[in-house]
């Protein structure tokens, strides 16, 4: 076990590579879908990682089930928002989109979460906050539409990049979700575990559909090393370190982490996928990024901004 002095050295580098486990998911799966079918390479990964993370959480279930039976009915929505739909869907547009595009349109999931409790919780939006949600909704416009009017006005959209706006709006409703205060009595690991079960079941009828009457179960390694790809990385450990972040130095820096998410994913889908960069991407990726900073750094840190200018 690590002292308390080496968490604390080891907890920076570790926020550093949180963010190559979060994006790793479009990644992995970008390749995974050529050789696993899009639910059942969902199904899998949810399968896995509650079978993975069922050992860690079984002590501190009993005293939480009684919250969870009283939250049944949220916590399968919550699973179909963020296993089936933030699953099965974001690797079936991969298969008509590039990752490069899943990524930058993801990476504004910040922006959706903030107009959600904005539309549903009555949420204040400052002048600030509201420039930069225009910015980053403009910046994944011109991804969709590639930056071109021409296809906005003749409807030319990938539908691969459509579903993934969808999942976007999906995952963002699914992170306001799992800040209801009823959830926060059910300890973390169990949280995630119940989710993972629960997404694993909402999957399994497609997937077993899936391989009956599109494609077997896959039996090559490529497939496996996908598979365990997307669950170990992208889902126990981008959790867990993620997790761990906010319980070492709290929720608000472990969220700037965050915002290396758009350029690892980028990076990792030119040097992983050899995927080329177009002008549009780089003109949509910069209102993206301008408008998640100006709509989610906290007001603390562009106060800290001024003085020092001053």
């Amino acid at each position: 076990m690590f002292s308390q002095s080496q968490q604390n050295r080891l907890i920076y580098p570790l926020l550093f590579i949180m963010p190559v486990f979060m994006s790793s998911n479009i990644i992995i799966g970008r390749y995974g879908i050529e050789q696993t079918e899009p639910w059942t390479l969902a199904f899998l990964r949810w399968f896995l990682a509650f079978l993975i993370l069922v050992p860690i959480a079984y002590r501190q279930l009993p005293p939480a089930l009684p919250t969870i039976k009283a939250n049944l009915k949220l916590l399968l929505f919550m699973a179909f928002l963020g296993m089936w739909i933030c699953g099965a869907l974001v690797y079936l547009a991969l298969k008509n989109t590039s990752a490069t595009n899943g990524t930058l349109i993801y990476s504004a999931a910040p922006v959706f979460i903030m107009l959600i409790e904005w539309v549903f919780r009555g949420r204040r939006m400052s002048p600030r906050e509201l420039i930069g949600i225009a910015l980053a909704l403009i910046g994944v416009a011109i991804i969709v539409t590639k930056g071109s009017l021409a296809n906005l006005i003749s409807l030319e959209l990938s539908w691969g990049d459509l579903v993934f706006g969808v999942c976007t709006l999906s995952w963002a409703t699914y992170s306001v979700l799992i800040r209801q205060r009823s959830l926060q009595e059910i300890p973390v690991f169990v949280l995630f575990a119940t989710l993972a079960g629960f997404g694993a079941l909402l999957l399994f009828p497609f997937a077993i559909a899936e391989m009956i009457w599109v494609a077997p179960i896959p039996t090559t390694p490529e497939a496996w090393g996908s598979i365990a790809g997307v669950t170990i990385v992208a889902s126990v450990l981008a959790f867990s370190t993620y997790q761990y972040g906010i319980k070492m130095v709290g929720a608000s820096i472990a969220g700037l982490f965050m915002y290396l998410l758009p350029p690892y994913g980028v990076l990792m889908a030119v040097v992983f996928l050899g995927e080329k960069l177009a002008l549009f991407h780089l003109a949509g990726f910069l209102p993206i990024m301008a408008g998640l900073v100006l709509a989610t750094l906290p007001a603390a840190a562009f106060q800290i901004l001024g003085r020092r200018r001053a």
